[in-house]
């Protein structure tokens, strides 16, 4: 994150060139960051046990009643309470509210050796429920909601092809490469050399990735980051506010219906993440790369990233304090 603002700030050409490789709203350094983090986790999921988790209602259910009611709705009343007299940013952060996460979830939950099996399988069905769910959240949370609140509502126009494009790219491209090379390989090498060969061959691809993408995130910002640190704050605040309060709801939700750690992992970062690729496609697609909404929505993963990766450690705290396993430290 350092080295990442640092090159923002002290080489502000560099914000210019990691620029000039996008298509549309889609920034071509960051998606190959994000899909090379995903491939590796993805690759080990063993898809055909994926059907346990649509057979477990209740954990189906609760993690549909986190990312689709308690999350929206959190992050809904944080906006308002903490940046009601700044507009801009607080459309962008119900915007990030509204996205729930399909990407980074997938590496928090690897780091905190969660059930990789669980973790697709609720990523796959927010994906789904993203696409038909979204402009008609951003409808209602930003242009129905607010006036109740005695905040001018805004209107969103964003069509479901434009989030299915996000699902596609983000989640699409690095689900087709896992399974098809582990389906692929397996029958060619056979499931040991998979297991034993390929399998610790990939994975530092994942947090190869994943600092590349911190610095590119962290460069592209760099700059206003230094220049208006106070805005940064401001909207951080609520931000860290609801990944905690997301985690540690969604944590005592899974062990009161007796989801063991793997399990619950999966559906405490599931629910605390955030879709910040497509809440930022949208804000510049809506309000304009220069927008206060766009701000908001960049500023959503840089304060994510730490945040979620200090969770991981929660996680292993919680799990050596609920389940008695051995506690783990991420750094």
């Amino acid at each position: 994150m350092a080295v990442g603002v640092m090159l923002g700030y002290f080489v502000p050409s560099s914000a210019t060139f990691i620029n000039s490789f996008s298509t549309g709203t889609t920034n071509i350094p960051l998606a190959i960051g994000l899909i090379l983090m995903m491939y590796p986790p993805l690759a080990k999921v063993r898809y055909e046990k994926m059907g346990e988790v649509f057979r477990n209602t209740k954990i189906l259910g609760a993690s549909l009643l986190l990312n689709w009611i308690i999350g929206p709705i959190l992050m809904f009343l944080l906006a308002i309470l903490f940046l009601h007299g700044y507009p801009e940013y607080m459309i962008g952060l119900i915007l990030i509210g509204l996205a729930r996460c399909i990407a980074m979830v997938i590496v928090w939950n690897e780091l905190a050796e969660g059930n990789r099996e669980y973790a697709a399988g609720l990523v796959a069905l927010n994906s789904i429920f993203q696409v038909l769910l979204y402009s008609v959240y951003a409808y209602v949370f930003i242009t129905i909601l607010p006036p109740l609140f005695g905040i001018k509502g805004l209107e969103v126009h964003v069509t479901i092809g434009q989030i299915a494009e996000s699902v596609a790219i983000y989640l699409g491209i690095p689900f087709a490469a896992g399974i098809i090379s582990r389906y692929v390989l397996i029958k060619l090498k056979g499931a040991e050399w998979f297991r034993h060969k390929f399998t610790p061959f990939i994975s530092p691809i994942t947090l190869i990735a994943l600092m590349f993408t911190i610095v590119v995130m962290f460069s592209l910002k760099g700059k206003l980051i230094v220049q208006i640190p106070m805005d940064v704050i401001r909207i951080a605040i609520p931000l860290a506010i609801y990944f905690v309060i997301m985690f540690l709801i969604s944590f005592l939700i899974g062990k009161s219906l007796g989801a063991d750690y793997a399990k619950n992992a999966s559906i405490a970062f599931t629910a605390a993440g955030n879709n910040f690729e497509l809440a930022i496609a949208v804000a510049i697609g809506v309000f304009g790369i220069n927008s206060g909404q766009a701000f908001a929505g960049v500023i959503g993963p840089l304060v994510e990233v730490p945040a979620l990766i200090a969770l991981v450690n929660v996680a292993f705290w919680l799990r050596k304090r609920w389940y008695g396993e051995r506690e783990t430290i991420t750094t």
